[in-house]
Parts: structure tokens; C-alpha cells; sequence
């Protein structure tokens, strides 16, 4: 996998040993989404890796919805570093 997940929990913990907070869980599951969707793109008859991506968004839509009902502000400040919104 492409992903550096230690620079992308620098990028988005919380503390010095936060690793499972909802915006570190999300940041790596966007990263892992946008990595599926460039392979998606050039095979697209992978339906097993589609079905993979379909659950992983699944799983950041479920997270997305627990912080946004738990804290409004940093729902709204990770949607903006993340660029999920437009």
C-alpha cells in the first residue's frame, strides 16, 4: 500500500500518542479511498476492491456522522483540511 500512515497521524492526532481518534481513523481511510479509487480507475472490473471501497466509505460516512454529532467544530475543521466538502 502507497499509504504512510505515520506521516498522516502526525498530520491529524490530537496528542503525542493519539492514534485512534476520529480524525486520525478518517484521514486514513481517505487516504486508502483515494489510493482504491486511482486502482478502480484502471481496472475497472475489480469488483472485489470496488466492494472494499464501498465499506470503507461506509465506515468514514459513520465516523464523519459520530463526530459531527459529538463536535460540530472539529467535524467542520476536518472536512476543510481534508477537502471533503466543496
Amino acid at each position: 500500500m502507497s499509504v504512510d500512515k505515520s506521516d498522516i497521524i502526525k498530520k491529524h492526532q490530537q496528542g503525542a500518542k493519539d492514534t485512534g481518534s476520529p480524525e486520525v481513523q478518517v484521514a486514513l481511510i481517505t487516504a486508502r479511498i483515494n489510493h482504491l479509487t486511482e486502482h478502480l480507475r484502471s481496472h475497472r472490473k475489480d469488483f472485489h476492491s470496488r466492494r472494499g471501497l464501498i465499506m470503507l466509505t461506509n465506515r468514514r460516512r459513520k465516523l464523519l456522522n459520530y463526530l459531527k454529532s459529538s463536535d460540530l467544530e472539529r467535524y467542520n475543521a476536518l472536512l476543510a483540511k481534508l477537502s471533503l466538502r466543496k
